[in-house]
């Protein structure tokens, strides 16, 4: 059997998508049987490599080194899937999309009491103005919907990818879960 190449990315989230995964516990022994972790925030790998087989992203896409990034990953990858709320709907960072980024930023970094105030502008890249799925930058295969979602839902849906199946989602997934 043919291990599957996976990578994950955490764009625009709070990492809780990939708690979720860290969640499986010692499922993760019989996951390491079935695939090749071979990017993500886990891996010590700089570039994203060619010929990925599943690429599950959490978070949202704002900012244009986001994009870009999103862009080389579909490129790259045979099914990609979109992991947990933010992935799917802009979810939390898509919240400052109704003031916009700048106003977003001078209200946390400027407005507020703080010792030193001021946006942090050292090595991040600028905002774009809105939070967006990732549907709206390239072309997403599976939704897995929850905040986050269920370790027992990313666990399946590794499993059935493995195997070559496609999972079951619907029933084991909801928004917010």
């Amino acid at each position: 059997m043919n291990r599957l190449r996976l990578a994950t990315l955490w764009l625009d989230g709070c990492s809780g998508c990939h708690m979720s995964l860290l969640d499986m516990d010692e499922r993760l022994l019989d996951l390491s049987g079935r695939v090749d972790l071979v990017y993500g925030p886990l891996v010590d790998c700089k570039e994203f490599p060619e010929g990925v087989d599943v690429t599950c992203i959490e978070g949202a896409v704002s900012s244009r080194a986001d994009e870009l990034l999103l862009q080389r990953v579909r490129a790259r990858t045979r099914l990609l899937v979109a992991l947990g709320d933010c992935a799917l709907t802009g979810n939390i960072p898509a919240l400052r999309n109704v003031h916009g980024a700048e106003r977003m930023l001078r209200t946390v970094y400027v407005e507020r009491p703080l010792l030193n105030p001021g946006v942090p502008g050292t090595d991040l890249p600028p905002l774009n103005e809105q939070a967006r799925p990732l549907h709206t930058v390239v072309t997403v295969d599976l939704f897995v919907p929850g905040c986050p979602p269920p370790a027992d839902c990313i666990h399946d849906l590794l499993v059935a990818l493995s195997e070559g199946r496609m999972p079951k989602l619907p029933l084991a997934t909801r928004f917010g879960a």
